[in-house]
């Protein structure tokens, strides 16, 4: 931390810029931390990138030689190393001088990948729990070297003495925090126990808590990082193996996977698992990955390390060449990430192919959970489009069906472009013996138009209004001519909401009327009636002209329905309108569209008319 400058300066010479170290300390806890617990973890990585340090330097040593050890007892929080050490020039140069850091000094900075840190700021993080820091520190690069103490206040200031070797009779570096009464919440023993287990259960370097308490763990301390991450481990059979990553997944993101794919990317020094959720998942939502960084916890919530579609898994992944940002609590977006994730992407499309190739039972169990993940990657990627669509569930007017069943019988397929239109038409598509699918669903419409890509046999077509009204039989001329009055009434009282009336005969005899209109339809017509008020005179005729080709809905009523024949016989004109009006309203509620508040009108006022015609009958 760099003290003030009080020396006279004369005009128009440098200065130095002069640090209020507790508006930075402020800054960092509200701007770059998301939590004080970060300061564990801070002191984790620092001890972490010592020990690195050291083993360059002894690279004989055996592995597990040098470790860490903490301890709190809820008055002190602890943390011991076997590291490197420093010098006292080194404390001068990296402890007392804001930004500087000892991973980035001219002897390492060709190899600062080894290390977690890079942004040397992490020491500061300390000051969130403690009002002061002190380092007890013996360098491993000079032998005999002795002992150097550095304390630093939060205030801004900080003493250095060197003392003799006996004060620290190794090598390595003691972290000492005297806690603010504010921060017991992240400095109790078990606090601190918890989170070095949360940040450091993968790292490669012997970890141990102790709590001054001697239990059970003997005075060594109770292992934090007791055993290497499962995916390191050797195991007896493939099964075993998947077993216990399966089991190491459900214990770190909380739910049993529907499976496992293990990671393994050697380029990046990436290894881990992607776990399958065994439920669906909104659309778009995107899930968290864990994320380790040369063993440290780096995030629980990295979401860029996965592309956008891959939302139906969750990942527990431990890289080396990935670069954290300056908060060391995401990933820095850089090309080494992008190719990570495009790598990754191509395991889970491999999973798919091996689960669609030779395990039809997961298949199935994947798809019913996750069809609209497996869609929304089908649109983009072909490979994926020519091995999945035809297994692909769908809402079809044979049920839900798979594509390739459905174009087994019926050679054209019609799709409609909402759910609404689908709604509609259903029912008497069905009996008349089309094949529609409803293409109102994300990414549905666009799929089916896809499928003679896949079976080039198969016809597809958007399912138009005349097709389907061309598909129902007409009435003989002797019952046309007998309902002609009440379907020039009927059009008469329609008339308002752009609607014709047509008398067919269709199945199932049950539905007296089918409303054949489409979103797009009433969208024009309810811009074209917008724009013919707003404009008036030449313009509005102008307009009104060209409304009339906007297209029109159309009542179809059913001959075979005994309602409608009874209807089409009524000779008392307020009657004949009150059933056309509900006629309409029943039409227009079966098709599940959002009724216009006209239309609502309507339906109460057919309602009470029909009921005090009824009445008045009865008296």
């Amino acid at each position: 931390m760099t003290s003030p400058d009080t020396s006279s300066n004369p005009a128009g010479a440098d200065r130095t810029f002069q640090v209020d170290l507790r508006g930075l300390v402020d800054l960092l806890s509200h701007h770059l931390y998301s939590s004080p617990r970060v300061y564990l973890r801070e002191l984790l990585q620092n001890a972490v990138d010592a020990l690195t340090a050291r083993h360059r330097l002894e690279p004989a040593a055996p592995a597990g030689a040098f470790g860490i050890r903490l301890y709190a007892d809820g008055s002190v929080v602890r943390v011991e190393d076997d590291g490197v050490g420093l010098t006292e020039a080194d404390v001068h140069t990296f402890l007392a001088t804001i930004g500087r850091s000892s991973k980035r000094a001219e002897q390492v900075a060709e190899q600062r990948a080894d290390f977690i840190g890079q942004f040397g700021i992490g020491l500061l993080s300390c000051f969130l729990v403690a009002d002061e820091i002190h380092v007890l520190s013996r360098s491993a690069r000079t032998p005999d070297a002795p002992a150097v103490e550095w304390r630093g206040r939060g205030d801004g200031s900080y003493t250095v003495r060197t003392l003799r070797a006996s004060a620290r009779p190794r090598p390595g570096t003691t972290v000492t925090l005297t806690p603010r009464a504010d921060a017991g919440e992240w400095t109790r023993p078990a606090q601190v126990h918890a989170l070095a287990r949360h940040f450091g259960s993968l790292l490669r370097h012997p970890v141990t808590f102790d709590d001054g308490t001697h239990g059970t763990d003997g005075p060594g301390g109770a292992p934090v990082n007791p055993e290497p991450a499962p995916w390191t481990r050797t195991y007896p059979t493939p099964g075993a193996r998947s077993r216990a990553l399966a089991a190491y997944g459900e214990e770190v993101l909380g739910f049993t996977p529907l499976d496992t794919i293990e990671l393994d990317l050697p380029a990046v020094g990436l290894k881990g698992i992607a776990c399958v959720l065994p439920e669906a998942v909104p659309a778009g939502r995107r899930h968290g990955h864990r994320v380790h960084v040369k063993g440290m916890l780096l995030s629980e919530q990295a979401e860029e390390i996965l592309p956008e579609w891959a939302f139906f898994v969750r990942c527990v992944v431990d890289a080396e060449s990935l670069r954290p940002t300056a908060s060391r609590e995401s990933l820095y977006e850089d090309d080494t990430l992008a190719a990570v994730r495009d790598a990754l992407a191509e395991r889970l499309r491999a999973w798919i192919a091996r689960a669609a190739a030779s395990d039809p039972d997961l298949l199935a169990r994947f798809l019913q959970a996750h069809h609209l993940a497996v869609k929304s990657l089908a649109v983009h990627d072909d490979e994926i489009l020519r091995m999945l669509l035809p297994w692909l569930p769908f809402e079809t007017t044979d049920g839900h069906t798979t594509l390739d069943e459905f174009a087994r019988t019926h050679r054209t397929v019609l799709v409609t472009s909402s759910v609404e239109e689908f709604r509609q038409v259903a029912s008497i598509a069905s009996a008349a013996g089309l094949g529609v699918v409803n293409g109102g669903y994300t990414y549905d419409r666009e799929l089916v138009h896809r499928l003679p890509e896949i079976k080039p046999e198969a016809s597809v077509a958007d399912l138009d209004p005349a097709t389907l009204t061309a598909h129902l039989d007409p009435v003989d001329r002797e019952t046309e001519l007998a309902a002609a009055a009440y379907l020039a009434r009927a059009r008469d009282v329609l008339a308002v909401f752009d609607c014709d009336v047509a008398l067919r005969t269709f199945q199932p005899a049950s539905a007296p009327a089918l409303l054949v209109d489409s979103r797009e339809a009433r969208h024009e017509r309810t811009r074209s009636q917008l724009a013919r008020e707003q404009e008036g005179g030449l313009w509005g005729d102008i307009l009104g002209a060209l409304r009339q080709e906007a297209p029109r809905a159309q009542l179809i009523l059913n001959q075979l329905n005994p309602l409608v024949r009874t209807a089409v016989a009524i000779d008392e004109p307020e009657l004949a309108r009150t059933s056309a009006e509900a006629l309409y309203g029943q039409a227009a509620l079966l098709s599940r569209r959002p009724l216009r508040p006209a239309e609502s009108s309507l339906i109460n006022r057919s309602f009470l008319d029909l009921l005090a015609h009824a009445l008045r009958k009865d008296s």
